[in-house]
């Protein structure tokens, strides 16, 4: 029983290259990824997994170009299609030169082709009732909401190397 406190208290008093039990060289032993060697804490020194290699620095930041592009939708001077074109140039011009790029522009392009899609179907449907002409902001303002909080995810995400893919997004372009 002894034993057990000392073992418990080693990892906050031991301060050497070398752990108790092990020879004096200090050398380490991979341990099986179930738990710790007998004697050593299971949560400590396991092997990592191999890691997929990192995205290229460049290629995450077009990527992240790719999504924040749909933000030219907002501006005056392309109003609704600056949204969906804005997208369309970034990945068109690099998606040869990274698969990350040609994969996160994809989706991005779909997303606001959709967005454009729900924009337009909802105000219709609105247009069409005499009471849903006072809707159209509304829908405006859901969809155009919606667009902006996804696109700003995906751009994290991406800028992170993390493969986003876009919730009620029509994929069109595979």
């Amino acid at each position: 029983m002894g034993d057990d406190k000392n073992h418990e208290q080693w990892p906050q008093e031991h301060t050497g290259g070398e752990q108790p039990g092990q020879p004096e060289g200090g050398g380490q032993t991979e341990q099986p990824a179930g738990g710790g060697q007998q004697g050593q804490p299971a949560g400590e020194a396991q092997p990592i997994a191999p890691v997929q290699p990192e995205t290229d620095k460049d290629a995450k930041m077009w990527a992240m170009f790719c999504h924040l592009a749909g933000l030219a939708g907002l501006l005056p001077v392309l109003p609704i299609i600056g949204s969906v074109i804005a997208p369309l140039i970034i990945w068109q011009i690099k998606k040869d030169e990274f698969s990350f790029v040609d994969e996160q522009g994809k989706e991005a392009v779909n997303f606001q082709i959709s967005m454009l899609i729900y924009f337009l179907v909802g105000s219709i449907a609105c247009a069409i009732t005499c009471i849903g002409v006072a809707l159209i902001p509304v829908v405006i303002g859901v969809v155009g909401i919606v667009d902006v909080v996804f696109l700003l995810i995906a751009a994290v995400k991406s800028n992170n190397g993390s493969h986003y893919r876009y919730p009620l997004s029509i994929r069109l372009i595979k």
